[in-house]
C-alpha cells in the first residue's frame, strides 16, 4: 500500500519552480542595462512560471509529512537546475549550448559545487546577463531555496523544521528562536547581510584605489559566489584577475561561509562565549590555520613554480602566506575560487589541498564536504573505543562541547560518513573506466579521484586538467550526469535523495 501523498510534495514544487521566475528579473534587469539577452530571460520566465503552474495544478493542497517532505525537498533540488538550464538553452551560445552541458553547469550552480564545463574562450562568450544568472544560482543554492520559502511561505513553514534538516548541510538543526520560520528568516538576513558587506567593502577596494578591476558588476557576481561557497567567477581566471588587497579581503569571507551561520546569532545577542568557545567553530578555525601553516613552509621552500598567475612564492613570504591561506580557504570549506594554478604545484602541496578537501567547512554553513563536526564526533568516539578496549567495564558517553551526543546521533555520523567514502571511490572508479572507454581521453588516477571529491563534496575545482582553470567539458556525457548525480546527493547530504530509492520509503 502506497503511503507517501507524493501529489501534496509536487503541488509545492510548483511553488518554488513559480516563484524561481521572480529571480530572474535579476538578470533580466542586467540585460535591460547592457542591452543584452533580454528576450532569453524574458522568455525563461514565461516557461518557468507555466511549468510551475503546471505542477500545482497538477498536485494537490495538504500539510506535508516527514515523507512528503523528504520527497518535496528532493523532488525540488531535482527541477530547480532543470528550470535553471533554460536560459542556457534559449541563449544558445558556448559550450552550454549543450543540454548535458547546461545541465552539469546548472546543478553545479544551485548546488555551489563550483565545477564547470565553460573553458576560458566559453566564458568570453557569454552575455553579463547569463553569467549573472550563472552566479545567482550559486548564491540561491547557497543558503537553500527550501529555506528561503520556509522563511517566507507559512503553508511551508508548518514542516519547516523537517524541510530545513533535509536540505541544510550538517547532522542536526539548531533552532534560534522558538518558531522554525523565524529561524529561516534569521539565517537568511546573516546570509544577506554578509552578502552585503561583502560588495560594500570590495567597492571600497576599488574606489580606493587598491581594485582598479573590481568594478560594480564583478563586485555583486562574486559577492553572488563567495558567501555560498561557490566559486564562479566572470572571470576566466578567477580571483587571479584582481589584485592581491582584494585576494585578501576575500580570505576573511570565504570562512565566515563555512562558519555555521547560527554561531552569529550569539554575536547578535552578544553571548560571546557561545560563539568562541564553540568546538565545531574552534576545530574549524584550528584546521584552517594548521593547514594553512604547513601549505605556507610547502611554497616558500618551493612547492610551487613561479607562474604567470599567482607569481613567485618561494622566498617571498607574502605571496607564499597569501596563497596558502587563499586555497586553504578555497578548498577545505568547498569554495573553489583559485588565486594560482594548484594543479602545477608540488605531489606534496597537492596532497595536502586533497586532505584539505575532505575536511569540509561547518554544520549550518554554506560549505560542502563531510563536515567537520562529524570528524569530530568520529575521532572522538574512536577515542571511546580504545578507552572502553582498555577498561571494559567504564562507561564513557561521547562529548562535545559539554554535551552529550546521542548513540543514534553517532551511528548516523558513522553512516554518513560511510556512505560518503563508499560512493566517492565507486565514483572515482567509474568515471575512470568512463574515461577509459574514450582513447581521445587521458583521465590520471589523480584525475579520476580529484573529480568524484570534487563533486560529491560540492568543491568544484580538482587537480589536472580539472585543475582551478581547467574544465569537466572533456570528459564523456555519461560521466558528466554521473557528476550532475553526485552533485545532488552531496548538497543534499546523501541520505534524503538515497532513502527515495527503498521500497520502505513508499510502503508500509
Amino acid at each position: 500500500m502506497v503511503t507517501v501523498e507524493w501529489r501534496r510534495s509536487v503541488a509545492l514544487t510548483g511553488t518554488v519552480v513559480k516563484y524561481l521566475t521572480v529571480a530572474m528579473l535579476v538578470p533580466l534587469g542586467v540585460g535591460v542595462v547592457y542591452g543584452e539577452d533580454i528576450g532569453v530571460f524574458l522568455l525563461s520566465m514565461l516557461v518557468t512560471l507555466a511549468l510551475g503552474l503546471l505542477l500545482e495544478r497538477v498536485g494537490s493542497a495538504g500539510d506535508l509529512g516527514p515523507r512528503e517532505a523528504l520527497l518535496f525537498v528532493s523532488l525540488s533540488w531535482f527541477l530547480i537546475p532543470l528550470v535553471g538550464t533554460i536560459p542556457y538553452l534559449f541563449g544558445d551560445t558556448g559550450t552550454i549550448a549543450h543540454p548535458v552541458n547546461a545541465l552539469f553547469e546548472s546543478v553545479s550552480g544551485f548546488t555551489t559545487t563550483g565545477a564547470t564545463v565553460m573553458g576560458t574562450i566559453s566564458v568570453e562568450q557569454h552575455s553579463h546577463a547569463i553569467m549573472i544568472w550563472r552566479q545567482l544560482t550559486q548564491w540561491l543554492g547557497g543558503m537553500g531555496i527550501i529555506v528561503l520559502m520556509v522563511a517566507i511561505f507559512p503553508e511551508v513553514a508548518v514542516n519547516g523544521a523537517q524541510l530545513i534538516e533535509s536540505e541544510a548541510p550538517g547532522p542536526e538543526l539548531q533552532r534560534l528562536t522558538p518558531r522554525i520560520a523565524e529561524t529561516a528568516r534569521l539565517l537568511w538576513l546573516f546570509y544577506l547581510g554578509f552578502t552585503v558587506l561583502y560588495v560594500v567593502l570590495l567597492l571600497a577596494l576599488h574606489y580606493g584605489g587598491l581594485a582598479p578591476e573590481m568594478g560594480v558588476y564583478d563586485a555583486v557576481a562574486h559577492a553572488f559566489t563567495t558567501l555560498p561557497t561557490g566559486g564562479f567567477s566572470p572571470e576566466a581566471d578567477s580571483i587571479a584577475a584582481f589584485s592581491p588587497a582584494v585576494q585578501w579581503l576575500v580570505i576573511p569571507f570565504m570562512i565566515v561561509a563555512g562558519t555555521n551561520f547560527a554561531l552569529f546569532y550569539y554575536l547578535l545577542q552578544r553571548e560571546y562565549g557561545s560563539f568562541f568557545e564553540n568546538r565545531e567553530f574552534q576545530a574549524y578555525i584550528g584546521a584552517n590555520v594548521v593547514v594553512t601553516l604547513v601549505l605556507f613552509v610547502l611554497l616558500y621552500l618551493g612547492s610551487a613554480p613561479t607562474l604567470e598567475l599567482g607569481g613567485q612564492t618561494q622566498g617571498v613570504l607574502e605571496n607564499s602566506l597569501r596563497q596558502a591561506a587563499f586555497q586553504v580557504a578555497s578548498l577545505l570549506n568547498s569554495t573553489g575560487y583559485a588565486t594560482s594554478n594548484f594543479a602545477d604545484w608540488g605531489t606534496t602541496a597537492q596532497i595536502v589541498l586533497l586532505f584539505a578537501m575532505f575536511i569540509g567547512g561547518s554544520a549550518g554553513s554554506t560549505g560542502g564536504g563531510v563536515k567537520i563536526i562529524r570528524w569530530l564526533v568520529v575521532l572522538k568516539s574512536i577515542r571511546r573505543q580504545l578507552f572502553t578496549t582498555a577498561n571494559p567495564n567504564a562507561v564513557k558517553p561521547v562529548r562535545l562541547g559539554g554535551f552529550v551526543i546521542d548513540e543514534e546521533v553517532i551511528k548516523a555520523i558513522y553512516g554518513f560518513t560511510l556512505l560518503y567514502l563508499l560512493l566517492f571511490g565507486l565514483s572515482a572508479v567509474l568515471i575512470a573506466l568512463d574515461a577509459g572507454r574514450h582513447p581521445n581521453i587521458e583521465l590520471t588516477t589523480l584525475e579520476a579521484v580529484s573529480a568524484s571529491v570534487a563533486t560529491i563534496g560540492n568543491i568544484g575545482p580538482g587537480f589536472g586538467l580539472l585543475g582551478p582553470f581547467g574544465s569537466y567539458i572533456d570528459f564523456p556525457w555519461t560521466s558528466k550526469l554521473l557528476m550532475s548525480f553526485l552533485m545532488l546527493i552531496g548538497r543534499l547530504e546523501i541520505i534524503p535523495v538515497l532513502v527515495l530509492f527503498t521500497g520502505a520509503f513508499w510502503r508500509r
